[in-house]
Protein backbone atom coordinates (compact mmCIF):
# COMPACT_ATOMS: atom_id res chain seq x y z
CA UNK A 1 0.00 0.00 0.00
CA UNK A 2 1.35 3.70 -0.84
CA UNK A 3 -0.09 7.25 -0.44
CA UNK A 4 0.14 9.79 -3.56
CA UNK A 5 3.17 11.45 -3.07
CA UNK A 6 1.57 14.82 -4.85
CA UNK A 7 -0.28 15.93 -7.32
CA UNK A 8 -0.11 17.95 -10.65
CA UNK A 9 -2.89 20.57 -11.53
CA UNK A 10 -2.50 21.82 -15.06
CA UNK A 11 -5.39 24.46 -16.13
CA UNK A 12 -7.87 22.92 -18.70
CA UNK A 13 -7.62 25.06 -21.76
CA UNK A 14 -3.47 24.63 -21.30
CA UNK A 15 -3.30 23.74 -24.87
CA UNK A 16 -5.57 27.11 -26.10
CA UNK A 17 -3.87 29.21 -24.08
CA UNK A 18 -0.13 28.07 -24.91
CA UNK A 19 -0.77 28.10 -28.46
CA UNK A 20 -0.66 31.81 -28.43
CA UNK A 21 2.64 33.72 -28.08
CA UNK A 22 3.57 35.55 -24.18
CA UNK A 23 0.55 33.82 -22.47
CA UNK A 24 0.65 31.79 -19.73
CA UNK A 25 -1.10 29.07 -17.52
CA UNK A 26 -1.43 28.34 -13.78
CA UNK A 27 -0.14 24.81 -12.70
CA UNK A 28 -0.11 23.88 -9.10
CA UNK A 29 1.84 21.03 -6.93
CA UNK A 30 -0.59 19.85 -4.65
CA UNK A 31 -0.27 17.28 -1.26
CA UNK A 32 -2.20 16.28 1.31
CA UNK A 33 -0.23 18.53 3.76
CA UNK A 34 -0.76 22.12 2.63
CA UNK A 35 1.29 24.53 1.20
CA UNK A 36 0.93 24.16 -2.28
CA UNK A 37 3.23 25.31 -4.97
CA UNK A 38 1.98 27.56 -7.26
CA UNK A 39 3.36 28.40 -10.66
CA UNK A 40 3.03 29.35 -14.60
CA UNK A 41 3.85 27.91 -17.74
CA UNK A 42 5.11 30.61 -20.09
CA UNK A 43 4.60 30.36 -24.25
CA UNK A 44 7.60 31.65 -25.76
CA UNK A 45 6.62 31.80 -29.39
CA UNK A 46 6.23 28.75 -31.54
CA UNK A 47 8.17 26.50 -34.06
CA UNK A 48 7.41 26.70 -38.06
CA UNK A 49 5.17 23.63 -37.19
CA UNK A 50 2.89 25.38 -34.70
CA UNK A 51 4.85 23.80 -31.46
CA UNK A 52 5.42 25.92 -28.82
CA UNK A 53 8.58 26.96 -26.91
CA UNK A 54 7.22 26.70 -23.06
CA UNK A 55 9.18 27.42 -19.82
CA UNK A 56 8.09 27.15 -16.44
CA UNK A 57 8.38 29.22 -12.91
CA UNK A 58 8.63 28.35 -9.21
CA UNK A 59 10.34 24.67 -9.62
CA UNK A 60 8.57 23.55 -12.35
CA UNK A 61 9.74 22.80 -16.04
CA UNK A 62 8.83 21.61 -19.56
CA UNK A 63 9.83 18.36 -20.68
CA UNK A 64 8.85 17.98 -23.83
CA UNK A 65 5.57 19.48 -25.49
CA UNK A 66 3.21 19.42 -28.41
CA UNK A 67 0.27 20.64 -29.46
CA UNK A 68 -1.63 18.11 -27.97
CA UNK A 69 -0.08 17.04 -24.72
CA UNK A 70 2.81 18.76 -22.46
CA UNK A 71 5.45 16.98 -20.00
CA UNK A 72 5.47 18.64 -17.03
CA UNK A 73 7.92 18.40 -13.67
CA UNK A 74 7.76 19.88 -10.39
CA UNK A 75 10.91 19.48 -8.39
CA UNK A 76 12.27 20.66 -4.98
CA UNK A 77 14.34 19.79 -2.06
CA UNK A 78 11.95 16.97 -1.34
CA UNK A 79 10.31 15.79 -4.43
CA UNK A 80 10.47 15.27 -7.85
CA UNK A 81 7.41 15.28 -9.79
CA UNK A 82 6.53 14.10 -13.63
CA UNK A 83 3.09 14.40 -15.81
CA UNK A 84 1.69 13.94 -19.05
CA UNK A 85 -0.93 16.31 -19.64
CA UNK A 86 -3.17 15.17 -22.35
CA UNK A 87 -5.86 18.09 -24.37
CA UNK A 88 -8.52 16.38 -26.32
CA UNK A 89 -7.93 15.57 -29.97
CA UNK A 90 -11.71 16.41 -30.19
CA UNK A 91 -14.29 17.77 -28.27
CA UNK A 92 -17.95 16.92 -29.87
CA UNK A 93 -20.47 19.23 -28.80
CA UNK A 94 -23.06 18.25 -30.97
CA UNK A 95 -23.47 14.60 -30.10
CA UNK A 96 -25.75 16.21 -27.37
CA UNK A 97 -27.22 19.25 -25.86
CA UNK A 98 -24.30 21.47 -23.97
CA UNK A 99 -24.68 21.64 -20.57
CA UNK A 100 -26.83 18.49 -20.33
CA UNK A 101 -25.44 15.91 -18.46
CA UNK A 102 -24.14 12.80 -20.26
CA UNK A 103 -24.25 10.29 -17.95
CA UNK A 104 -22.56 6.68 -20.01
CA UNK A 105 -20.67 6.32 -22.63
CA UNK A 106 -18.96 3.23 -24.54
CA UNK A 107 -17.03 3.50 -27.60
CA UNK A 108 -15.83 0.37 -29.99
CA UNK A 109 -12.60 -0.44 -32.46
CA UNK A 110 -15.16 -0.25 -35.42
CA UNK A 111 -16.15 3.70 -34.97
CA UNK A 112 -19.21 4.08 -33.34
CA UNK A 113 -20.47 5.24 -29.92
CA UNK A 114 -23.09 5.37 -27.98
CA UNK A 115 -23.87 7.83 -25.01
CA UNK A 116 -27.10 8.97 -22.99
CA UNK A 117 -27.71 12.35 -21.02
CA UNK A 118 -30.00 14.07 -18.74
CA UNK A 119 -32.16 14.37 -21.20
CA UNK A 120 -33.27 11.15 -21.72
CA UNK A 121 -31.71 10.83 -25.33
CA UNK A 122 -29.58 7.72 -26.24
CA UNK A 123 -27.87 7.89 -28.99
CA UNK A 124 -25.68 5.60 -31.36
CA UNK A 125 -22.85 8.28 -33.13
CA UNK A 126 -19.57 8.13 -34.90
CA UNK A 127 -16.27 8.49 -33.53
CA UNK A 128 -14.54 9.79 -36.19
CA UNK A 129 -16.78 12.95 -36.12
CA UNK A 130 -19.95 12.74 -33.58
CA UNK A 131 -22.26 12.27 -36.37
CA UNK A 132 -25.33 10.79 -34.91
CA UNK A 133 -26.39 7.32 -36.36
CA UNK A 134 -29.54 6.09 -34.57
CA UNK A 135 -31.52 7.97 -31.96
CA UNK A 136 -32.73 4.43 -29.64
CA UNK A 137 -35.83 5.52 -27.95
CA UNK A 138 -37.97 3.60 -25.56
CA UNK A 139 -36.23 4.07 -21.93
CA UNK A 140 -38.96 6.45 -19.72
CA UNK A 141 -36.56 7.89 -17.99
CA UNK A 142 -32.71 8.82 -17.59
CA UNK A 143 -30.50 6.03 -18.66
CA UNK A 144 -27.72 5.14 -16.53
CA UNK A 145 -25.75 2.56 -18.08
CA UNK A 146 -24.92 1.76 -22.01
CA UNK A 147 -22.03 -0.33 -23.71
CA UNK A 148 -21.84 -2.43 -26.46
CA UNK A 149 -21.87 -5.60 -27.29
CA UNK A 150 -18.04 -7.49 -28.29
CA UNK A 151 -19.86 -7.62 -31.97
CA UNK A 152 -19.98 -3.80 -31.41
CA UNK A 153 -23.62 -4.26 -33.54
CA UNK A 154 -25.74 -5.05 -30.58
CA UNK A 155 -26.03 -2.45 -27.14
CA UNK A 156 -27.23 -2.84 -24.12
CA UNK A 157 -28.92 -0.10 -21.72
CA UNK A 158 -30.55 0.02 -18.26
CA UNK A 159 -31.94 2.93 -16.39
CA UNK A 160 -34.10 4.56 -14.01
CA UNK A 161 -37.35 3.12 -15.74
CA UNK A 162 -36.06 -0.81 -13.93
CA UNK A 163 -36.03 -1.68 -17.90
CA UNK A 164 -32.67 -3.49 -19.64
CA UNK A 165 -33.04 -3.04 -23.20
CA UNK A 166 -30.82 -4.29 -26.18
CA UNK A 167 -31.10 -2.61 -29.28
CA UNK A 168 -29.32 -3.31 -33.09
CA UNK A 169 -26.77 -0.50 -33.93
CA UNK A 170 -27.69 -0.82 -37.21
CA UNK A 171 -31.24 0.22 -37.47
CA UNK A 172 -31.80 1.23 -33.92
CA UNK A 173 -34.17 -0.92 -33.47
CA UNK A 174 -34.97 -2.09 -29.64
CA UNK A 175 -34.86 -6.64 -29.91
CA UNK A 176 -35.57 -7.14 -25.93
CA UNK A 177 -36.44 -5.52 -22.99
CA UNK A 178 -35.97 -7.25 -19.72
CA UNK A 179 -38.06 -6.29 -16.89
CA UNK A 180 -37.30 -7.80 -13.22
CA UNK A 181 -35.50 -5.11 -11.12
CA UNK A 182 -37.84 -3.20 -8.88
CA UNK A 183 -35.67 0.24 -8.72
CA UNK A 184 -33.09 1.62 -11.35
CA UNK A 185 -30.26 -0.15 -13.12
CA UNK A 186 -27.03 0.83 -12.39
CA UNK A 187 -24.74 -1.35 -14.30
CA UNK A 188 -24.13 -3.99 -16.38
CA UNK A 189 -21.87 -6.64 -17.59
CA UNK A 190 -21.67 -8.62 -20.46
CA UNK A 191 -20.52 -12.49 -20.06
CA UNK A 192 -18.72 -13.91 -23.05
CA UNK A 193 -20.33 -12.74 -26.39
CA UNK A 194 -23.36 -12.27 -24.77
CA UNK A 195 -25.66 -14.74 -24.73
CA UNK A 196 -25.80 -14.35 -21.02
CA UNK A 197 -25.51 -10.31 -19.15
CA UNK A 198 -25.43 -9.58 -15.24
CA UNK A 199 -27.12 -6.37 -14.11
CA UNK A 200 -27.18 -4.39 -10.68
CA UNK A 201 -29.46 -1.81 -9.11
CA UNK A 202 -31.03 0.65 -6.70
CA UNK A 203 -33.06 -2.77 -5.81
CA UNK A 204 -30.12 -4.15 -3.68
CA UNK A 205 -29.79 -7.34 -6.22
CA UNK A 206 -27.25 -8.13 -9.46
CA UNK A 207 -29.27 -10.78 -11.55
CA UNK A 208 -28.03 -13.14 -14.56
CA UNK A 209 -29.87 -13.04 -17.62
CA UNK A 210 -30.61 -15.26 -20.98
CA UNK A 211 -30.98 -12.78 -23.16
CA UNK A 212 -32.55 -15.10 -26.07
CA UNK A 213 -35.88 -15.66 -23.47
CA UNK A 214 -35.71 -12.20 -22.01
CA UNK A 215 -35.67 -13.89 -18.59
CA UNK A 216 -33.91 -13.68 -15.24
CA UNK A 217 -32.14 -16.69 -14.68
CA UNK A 218 -30.89 -16.30 -10.80
CA UNK A 219 -30.80 -12.98 -8.01
CA UNK A 220 -27.92 -12.28 -6.19
CA UNK A 221 -30.20 -10.39 -3.33
CA UNK A 222 -27.51 -10.99 -0.47
CA UNK A 223 -26.04 -7.81 -1.09
CA UNK A 224 -26.99 -5.77 1.69
CA UNK A 225 -27.95 -2.54 -0.15
CA UNK A 226 -27.87 -1.14 -3.80
CA UNK A 227 -25.44 -2.02 -5.81
CA UNK A 228 -23.96 0.26 -8.23
CA UNK A 229 -21.53 -1.12 -10.03
CA UNK A 230 -20.61 -4.81 -11.48
CA UNK A 231 -17.75 -6.03 -13.28
CA UNK A 232 -17.03 -10.34 -14.47
CA UNK A 233 -13.42 -11.90 -14.85
CA UNK A 234 -11.43 -14.84 -14.77
CA UNK A 235 -9.57 -15.01 -11.90
CA UNK A 236 -6.46 -17.79 -11.43
CA UNK A 237 -7.02 -21.33 -9.68
CA UNK A 238 -4.91 -19.84 -7.24
CA UNK A 239 -6.91 -16.94 -6.44
CA UNK A 240 -9.55 -19.70 -4.56
CA UNK A 241 -12.43 -21.88 -4.72
CA UNK A 242 -15.28 -20.02 -6.49
CA UNK A 243 -17.63 -22.64 -5.37
CA UNK A 244 -20.27 -25.50 -6.66
CA UNK A 245 -23.68 -24.84 -8.04
CA UNK A 246 -26.20 -26.35 -5.70
CA UNK A 247 -28.26 -27.71 -9.00
CA UNK A 248 -26.98 -28.24 -12.74
CA UNK A 249 -26.75 -25.11 -14.26
CA UNK A 250 -29.93 -23.88 -17.23
CA UNK A 251 -28.82 -24.97 -20.35
CA UNK A 252 -29.53 -21.34 -20.88
CA UNK A 253 -26.16 -19.98 -19.01
CA UNK A 254 -23.41 -20.08 -20.85
CA UNK A 255 -20.01 -20.05 -19.90
CA UNK A 256 -20.19 -18.82 -16.04
CA UNK A 257 -17.85 -21.29 -15.22
CA UNK A 258 -14.49 -20.23 -13.14
CA UNK A 259 -15.90 -16.30 -13.52
CA UNK A 260 -15.75 -14.03 -10.98
CA UNK A 261 -18.86 -11.24 -9.86
CA UNK A 262 -17.77 -8.46 -8.55
CA UNK A 263 -20.52 -5.91 -7.05
CA UNK A 264 -19.30 -2.28 -5.93
CA UNK A 265 -22.19 -1.63 -3.18
CA UNK A 266 -23.37 1.18 -1.71
CA UNK A 267 -23.30 -0.20 2.24
CA UNK A 268 -19.01 0.22 1.71
CA UNK A 269 -18.14 -2.73 0.64
CA UNK A 270 -17.07 -4.65 -2.56
CA UNK A 271 -18.28 -8.05 -2.91
CA UNK A 272 -16.93 -11.15 -4.69
CA UNK A 273 -19.63 -14.26 -6.18
CA UNK A 274 -18.71 -17.18 -8.08
CA UNK A 275 -21.30 -16.61 -10.85
CA UNK A 276 -21.76 -20.10 -11.70
CA UNK A 277 -21.79 -20.67 -8.28
CA UNK A 278 -24.15 -18.19 -6.57
CA UNK A 279 -21.92 -18.17 -3.54
CA UNK A 280 -20.43 -15.46 -2.25
CA UNK A 281 -16.31 -15.70 -1.66
CA UNK A 282 -15.35 -12.59 -0.64
CA UNK A 283 -16.91 -9.44 1.02
CA UNK A 284 -14.10 -6.16 1.76
CA UNK A 285 -15.15 -3.29 3.72
CA UNK A 286 -14.16 -0.14 1.91
CA UNK A 287 -13.62 3.11 2.93
CA UNK A 288 -17.42 4.44 1.76
CA UNK A 289 -19.69 3.19 -0.78
CA UNK A 290 -18.14 1.77 -3.89
CA UNK A 291 -18.80 3.94 -7.48
CA UNK A 292 -17.13 1.52 -9.89
CA UNK A 293 -15.27 -1.57 -9.90
CA UNK A 294 -13.01 -4.21 -12.78
CA UNK A 295 -11.09 -6.61 -13.45
CA UNK A 296 -7.25 -5.85 -14.13
CA UNK A 297 -5.97 -9.47 -14.38
CA UNK A 298 -6.44 -12.62 -13.55
CA UNK A 299 -5.22 -12.14 -9.85
CA UNK A 300 -6.59 -8.50 -9.28
CA UNK A 301 -9.04 -5.61 -9.28
CA UNK A 302 -9.70 -2.11 -8.81
CA UNK A 303 -12.56 0.47 -7.67
CA UNK A 304 -13.16 3.49 -6.43
CA UNK A 305 -14.97 5.21 -3.85
CA UNK A 306 -17.42 8.06 -2.96
CA UNK A 307 -14.77 9.89 -1.13
CA UNK A 308 -11.96 9.65 -3.58
CA UNK A 309 -10.28 6.28 -2.69
CA UNK A 310 -8.81 4.25 -5.52
CA UNK A 311 -7.69 0.67 -4.45
CA UNK A 312 -6.19 -1.99 -6.09
CA UNK A 313 -6.55 -5.58 -4.81
CA UNK A 314 -5.03 -9.14 -5.13
CA UNK A 315 -7.76 -11.94 -5.02
CA UNK A 316 -5.07 -13.97 -3.48
CA UNK A 317 -5.15 -11.91 -0.39
CA UNK A 318 -8.08 -9.55 -0.68
CA UNK A 319 -7.69 -7.67 2.36
CA UNK A 320 -4.72 -6.26 1.88
CA UNK A 321 -4.80 -3.81 -0.63
CA UNK A 322 -1.38 -3.45 -2.77
CA UNK A 323 -1.73 0.02 -3.73
CA UNK A 324 -4.25 2.75 -2.28
CA UNK A 325 -4.19 6.24 -2.61
CA UNK A 326 -6.57 9.31 -3.24
CA UNK A 327 -5.65 12.16 -4.66
CA UNK A 328 -8.59 14.25 -5.97
CA UNK A 329 -11.15 16.60 -4.70
CA UNK A 330 -14.18 14.22 -5.47
CA UNK A 331 -15.45 10.93 -6.19
CA UNK A 332 -14.38 8.16 -8.16
CA UNK A 333 -16.77 7.65 -10.89
CA UNK A 334 -15.71 4.92 -13.13
CA UNK A 335 -12.47 2.85 -14.46
CA UNK A 336 -11.34 1.85 -17.99
CA UNK A 337 -9.11 -0.64 -17.80
CA UNK A 338 -6.09 -0.53 -20.45
CA UNK A 339 -2.80 -1.88 -21.80
CA UNK A 340 -1.87 -3.58 -17.79
CA UNK A 341 -3.34 -0.06 -16.09
CA UNK A 342 -6.20 1.83 -16.02
CA UNK A 343 -7.83 5.06 -16.55
CA UNK A 344 -10.65 6.95 -13.50
CA UNK A 345 -12.51 9.98 -13.48
CA UNK A 346 -13.23 11.94 -10.72
CA UNK A 347 -16.06 14.28 -9.72
CA UNK A 348 -13.69 17.41 -9.42
CA UNK A 349 -13.02 16.73 -13.42
CA UNK A 350 -9.69 14.84 -12.96
CA UNK A 351 -8.80 11.60 -15.27
CA UNK A 352 -5.73 9.91 -14.96
CA UNK A 353 -3.99 7.15 -15.98
CA UNK A 354 -2.25 4.37 -13.60
CA UNK A 355 0.27 2.01 -15.00
CA UNK A 356 0.90 -1.43 -14.31
CA UNK A 357 3.04 -0.53 -11.66
CA UNK A 358 0.52 1.72 -9.82
CA UNK A 359 1.59 5.08 -10.79
CA UNK A 360 -0.09 7.84 -11.79
CA UNK A 361 1.66 9.29 -15.34
CA UNK A 362 -0.89 10.58 -17.94
CA UNK A 363 -4.18 13.39 -16.91
CA UNK A 364 -6.16 14.22 -19.39
CA UNK A 365 -7.75 17.86 -19.27
CA UNK A 366 -10.56 19.70 -20.50
CA UNK A 367 -12.81 19.40 -18.23
CA UNK A 368 -12.92 22.27 -16.12
CA UNK A 369 -13.50 20.84 -12.87
CA UNK A 370 -17.09 19.06 -13.84
CA UNK A 371 -17.93 15.74 -13.04
CA UNK A 372 -16.37 12.89 -15.84
CA UNK A 373 -18.98 10.21 -15.45
CA UNK A 374 -17.64 7.40 -17.82
CA UNK A 375 -14.64 6.45 -19.06
CA UNK A 376 -14.04 4.07 -22.49
CA UNK A 377 -11.82 3.40 -24.91
CA UNK A 378 -11.35 2.04 -28.51
CA UNK A 379 -7.95 0.61 -28.27
CA UNK A 380 -6.56 3.79 -30.29
CA UNK A 381 -8.44 6.94 -28.45
CA UNK A 382 -9.98 7.51 -25.06
CA UNK A 383 -13.59 9.15 -24.58
CA UNK A 384 -14.98 10.64 -21.59
CA UNK A 385 -18.23 12.10 -20.87
CA UNK A 386 -18.88 14.78 -18.80
CA UNK A 387 -21.39 17.32 -16.96
CA UNK A 388 -21.11 19.63 -19.20
CA UNK A 389 -22.72 18.15 -21.97
CA UNK A 390 -19.28 17.56 -24.20
CA UNK A 391 -17.82 14.38 -25.11
CA UNK A 392 -13.98 14.19 -25.28
CA UNK A 393 -11.66 12.29 -27.44
CA UNK A 394 -8.16 12.10 -26.90
CA UNK A 395 -5.34 10.19 -28.94
CA UNK A 396 -3.22 7.67 -27.08
CA UNK A 397 -0.77 6.66 -30.13
CA UNK A 398 1.76 9.04 -28.68
CA UNK A 399 2.08 7.94 -25.37
CA UNK A 400 2.53 4.28 -25.46
CA UNK A 401 -0.59 3.22 -24.55
CA UNK A 402 -2.98 2.33 -27.93
CA UNK A 403 -3.13 -1.41 -28.57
Amino acid sequence: MAASMGRLILQSDWDQVLGKSNESTWITFKTEIPPSTHGKLTSQGASSDGIPYVTGSDGFAVQEVTKKSISVTYKSDSVELTRLFLAPRITFSTVHTPGKTISCVDTTPGGLGVSADSLGRLRIWQTSNGEIRRELEGHLGDVYTCRFFPSGLVVLSGGSDMQLKIWSAETGKCGATLIGHRAGVQDTAIVDRGRNIVSCGRDGTARLWDVGQQACLDVFSDCGGEVNCCSIGVPSDVCGDLGQPAAPPSDREVLTEGKLLLLGCENKTLQGYGLQSRKKVFELPTHDAVNCCCHLSDVSAVYGTQDGHVTVVDYRNVKVPLKEWKDTRGPILSLCPLSQGFFFSAGDGSCCYVNSQGETTVELTGADCDPLYRVSSDGSHIYTCCRDGLIRKYSLSHVGLSS
